[in-house]
C-alpha cells in the first residue's frame, strides 16, 4: 500500500464546490506514478526503453465528496500483476479520514514504435514480486 497526500485546488471543484468528478481519474494516476516510483519503476524511464501503459479499463465509485481545500490521502496498491495486465486500486480519504472515492484501473503494455501489446516487463514482475515479500 502506497500512501500520497494532495490538496484539492480551487481549478478542481465544480460550481457546488466539489471536486468535479473528470479529476478523479487524474487522482489515480497521481497514486499510481507515485506507487511505482515507490517501487523504483519511473515511468519516464519505461518510456525511454520504448514501454508504454495505456488505460484499458477505469471504475469509479463516487462515495463522498471532495472539496475545495481538502487535504487528500491516495492509498494505492496493485492489485493484479500477471504477463499482460496490471491493475491498480486506489481509495481517497478526507483529512477525516473518510473514504470519499475508490477507483480501479486497469493497464496493459505496448511497444511505442509499433504500437502492439507486449507482456508485462520482467523488471516489473520482479519489483513487485519483492514488495509482496
Amino acid at each position: 500500500m502506497h500512501s500520497f497526500q494532495v490538496r484539492v485546488r480551487y481549478s478542481e471543484t465544480d460550481q457546488m464546490g466539489f471536486v468535479y468528478y473528470g479529476n478523479y481519474a487524474r487522482f489515480y494516476e497521481i497514486g499510481r506514478t507515485e506507487a511505482f516510483r515507490d517501487l523504483g519503476v519511473h515511468y519516464k524511464n519505461l518510456e525511454e526503453q520504448g514501454i508504454m501503459m495505456p488505460v484499458m479499463s477505469l471504475q469509479s465509485r463516487y462515495l463522498r465528496p471532495a472539496k475545495y481545500d481538502d487535504l487528500l490521502t491516495l492509498k494505492t496498491i496493485i492489485s493484479k500483476l500477471n504477463d499482460k495486465i496490471i491493475v491498480f486500486e486506489t481509495k481517497i480519504y478526507n483529512q477525516d479520514n473518510e473514504l470519499l472515492n475508490q477507483g480501479i484501473v486497469q493497464l496493459c503494455f505496448i511497444d511505442k514504435e509499433s504500437g502492439a501489446r507486449i507482456p508485462t516487463p520482467n523488471s516489473i514482475l520482479e519489483l513487485a514480486n519483492k514488495s509482496a515479500v
